[in-house]
């Protein structure tokens, strides 16, 4: 099931997230990216569109993104397609793994719920430690 706070942000400007991007498409092929979200939550609207623009813009390929729906119960509780093992909490939650290799299936990065730049901008940082590590 497709998660619609996915659905790219129409008014998303790529241009200003360039370096984003780039590092983002540079990685596509390379890497699966894993999304909890839920429809019903403030911060997956809020945030999820702009990351979904971002994905669209680097031309990820769709089998490469994964979309996991969370359920919130009464106690607070969630759960979802591999909410316990991945540990998911706090949604939006993405986690970006090698997808082949012999290391397929390594966490390269992960995003839970906010921080003070976007989830492609705080993916990108990361990832770009990772592209660094592998090029030494």
């Amino acid at each position: 099931m497709e998660l619609e706070t996915m659905r790219p942000n129409p008014a998303w400007d790529a241009d200003s997230y360039g370096e984003s991007v780039a590092t983002l498409a540079e990685l596509a092929d390379d890497v699966g990216i894993h999304v909890w979200g839920g429809d019903w939550c403030k911060d997956c609207r809020s945030q999820l569109p702009d990351f979904g623009a971002a994905l669209a813009a680097a031309d990820v390929p769709d089998e490469r993104i994964h979309h996991y729906p969370v359920e919130k119960h009464d106690d607070g509780s969630k759960s979802g397609p591999k909410v316990e093992g991945y540990g998911i909490e706090r949604i939006p939650t993405v986690v970006v793994e090698r997808a082949s290799g012999e290391n397929a299936g390594e966490e390269l990065a992960r995003f839970v719920e906010e921080a003070s730049v976007p989830i492609a901008v705080y993916l990108a940082k990361r990832l770009d430690a990772v592209t660094e590590l592998r090029a030494q």
